[in-house]
């Protein structure tokens, strides 16, 4: 069973939070398992979008027990690792979809390309060189049915 970590920001924009649980949903809809922060934000609109759709939805949270987690999760892993814990989120992803940007969002990209998982970004992050050209790695999607189809292929 393919495993996809959706990651963007706790406080995002209503665009991010739709672009979130159409990401949820359509990877649910296609029986991939959606691993997120288990909190607020981008990471609990894919909770919904998913387990809105049947899916499974599994929540690795930062705190050392549940509390603030999305209601949505059907699997709920505390660690207390703190922002540690975004290593193991990505780990366990087959691949990884980014939506917007946060400081926290950016760790979890660049831990995933170290991991050689595959990242898919919709809106925030672009990381260029010092000569202003994209880094190789984060591929771009147009939309959400975009994204899924990346993060799937």
């Amino acid at each position: 069973m393919t495993q996809v970590a959706v990651c963007g920001p706790a406080d995002c924009t209503p665009d991010e939070a739709a672009a979130a649980r159409a990401v949820g949903r359509l990877l649910a809809e296609r029986g991939a398992v959606v691993l997120c922060g288990g909190y607020g934000g981008v990471m609990a609109a894919a909770a919904a979008g998913a387990r809105r759709a049947g899916g499974v939805v599994v929540g690795i949270l930062s705190g050392r027990d549940r509390t603030g987690s999305s209601r949505d999760l059907m699997v709920v892993i505390p660690t207390g690792l703190g922002e540690a814990r975004n290593a193991l989120l990505v780990r366990a992803a087959d691949a990884v979809i980014v939506v917007g940007g946060s400081w926290g969002t950016l760790s979890e990209l660049a831990l995933a390309r170290r991991g050689d998982t595959p990242v898919i970004t919709l809106g925030g992050w672009r990381i260029l060189d010092s000569a202003g050209e994209p880094v190789p790695g984060p591929v771009p999607a147009a939309d959400p049915a975009d994204a899924v189809r990346l993060a799937l292929a």
